[in-house]
């Protein structure tokens, strides 16, 4: 664009942004409970000084350094906006917990902790001292409140059945026996490839515990099945929870993002070099890369080994005569629930600098016209961020690099961050706040985002 054009369009966006509105709010985020928060904090202290009280002599550092490990994970998710303790969106996840526990006696005495997360990779996870975390990821894609038990019937079981307990203490016994010691000191003594030797130990060990934790797996789900068929919630929605998890990883409640129609403006046309493939010789290097073996893969799934898992269940499951029901507690507040938890965990990315995720979620949701006045904020919010970590030389830090294990969409975004320079970031985030402008309007944070461009363009 020619300068005096750059001039004309500069004063219009400026006039905008002085016009006066009667001002709205973006979306009104989910206000915790941090008192709930420091006591939850407080007891798993407790627990974990209970642990450390109890780890024999032989080992103790071992068991120490896990343990402690362990307790950063929950100190990180309870002390900080990672975990939802709102009234309504915990009172729910409550209210079904008090379903499951009510209807299993064994259950009665443990002391659990079971929260929301606003995290956006799908899982669940019992942390091993009686926290368990279902993430705002996972959430989103159930369909319906027994889904939601089934999960809980789950992580519940890890936690009845000892699994981290067990797995730590395989693992320490592991590390102290006398092959896997032996077979370190031969290699120390190899003059050879020792990196990669040892490389291949740590993943031997690996792939082992892990093999120790489908098998805990299925035996969680075996459990489960046997809690939830208590509780009056039907019992076929086990099946579908395990077929969303087997898919959940190629899975996306939108359609792919297009970059080439969301970055396209009149008078500044989207740029086929911000996401082409680079040259020839480029691409060959790339393709040398050392393939990931199958059985990699198979490992680094979020959920593996879901059809097994379904096998496993399946008869049971066919024997139950009763349906049960899908719903229990509250139907409208898991559907509020789901569709919130998109724009929590989208939020959450931003807060903890994952900028490329939360600019693709944002886009997401504006390519689908979903939440817009959500996701054009988010976008034009994302967009100076990044222009401001990319002037300080952080933007690295805060956004992924491409890998075959993102999607196809997900890849050409991390593509285009990479190469945008600092004018094309400001170009783009100006033409994309002045498409929206009418629609947004009446909204302050917005204008605030819209000086912040103006600041970079006047610089």
């Amino acid at each position: 664009m020619e300068l005096g054009k750059k001039a004309v369009a500069f004063l219009v966006l400026y006039a905008l942004t002085k016009a006066t509105t009667a001002q709205q709010q973006i979306y009104t985020f989910q206000k915790d409970d941090t008192l709930l928060k420091k006591n939850y904090y407080e007891q798993s202290i407790q627990k974990k000084n209970s642990f450390l009280a109890s780890v024999s002599k032989e080992n103790a550092a071992d068991y120490k350094k896990i343990y402690e490990e362990q307790y950063e994970e929950i100190e990180d998710l309870l002390k900080t906006g990672r975990s939802v303790t709102s009234p309504e969106a915990h009172g729910y996840l409550q209210s079904v917990l008090k379903k499951v526990v009510s209807a299993n006696n064994e259950l009665g005495g443990l002391e659990v902790r079971v929260v929301f997360s606003r995290d956006w990779w799908p899982n669940a996870y019992s942390i091993g001292d009686g926290t368990i975390s279902i993430n705002a990821g996972l959430m989103i894609y159930l369909d319906n409140e027994a889904e939601l038990a089934f999960v809980l019937c789950h992580e519940l079981s890890h936690y009845y059945l000892n699994h981290s307990g067990k797995s730590i203490k395989k693992y320490v016994e592991t590390l102290h026996s006398e092959e896997f010691q032996s077979e370190l000191k031969r290699l120390s003594k190899e003059e050879y490839r020792v990196n990669e030797q040892l490389e291949k130990l740590a993943k031997s060990l690996v792939f082992d515990s892990r093999l120790h934790s489908r098998n805990n797996e299925i035996e969680a789900d075996l459990q489960a099945f046997n809690f939830l068929k208590r509780t009056g919630y039907d019992c076929r929605e086990i099946i579908t929870t395990l077929e969303i998890l087997d898919r959940v990883d190629d899975s996306s409640l939108y359609q792919p993002l297009i970059p080439e129609q969301v970055f396209n403006f009149e008078g500044y046309p989207f740029k086929k070099k911000w996401i082409q493939k680079e040259s020839a010789i480029f691409g060959q290097l790339q393709e040398t890369d050392t393939p990931v073996s199958q059985r990699e893969k198979d490992s680094l799934k979020t959920h593996p080994d879901c059809s097994k898992r379904i096998l496993a269940l399946m008869d049971s499951v066919q024997r139950i005569k009763s349906v049960g029901k899908k719903f229990q507690v509250d139907d409208n507040i898991f559907n509020k629930l789901k569709e919130n938890f998109f724009i929590e965990m989208t939020e959450q990315c931003y807060r903890a600098d994952n900028l490329s995720r939360n600019l693709y979620f944002s886009l997401l949701m504006l390519q689908a016209n979903q939440h817009v006045p959500v996701a054009v904020y988010s976008v034009g919010r994302c967009l100076n961020k990044i222009y401001e970590s990319q002037k300080k030389h952080k933007l690295g830090l805060m956004i992924d690099t491409e890998s075959k294990n993102y999607s196809t969409d997900y890849n050409l975004l991390l593509r285009m961050l990479g190469r945008l320079r600092l004018d094309e970031i400001t170009d783009i985030n100006y033409h994309f706040c002045k498409r929206y402008y009418e629609q947004m309007k009446g909204y302050s944070e917005f204008k605030e985002e819209i000086k912040k461009i103006l600041e970079q363009k006047n610089q």
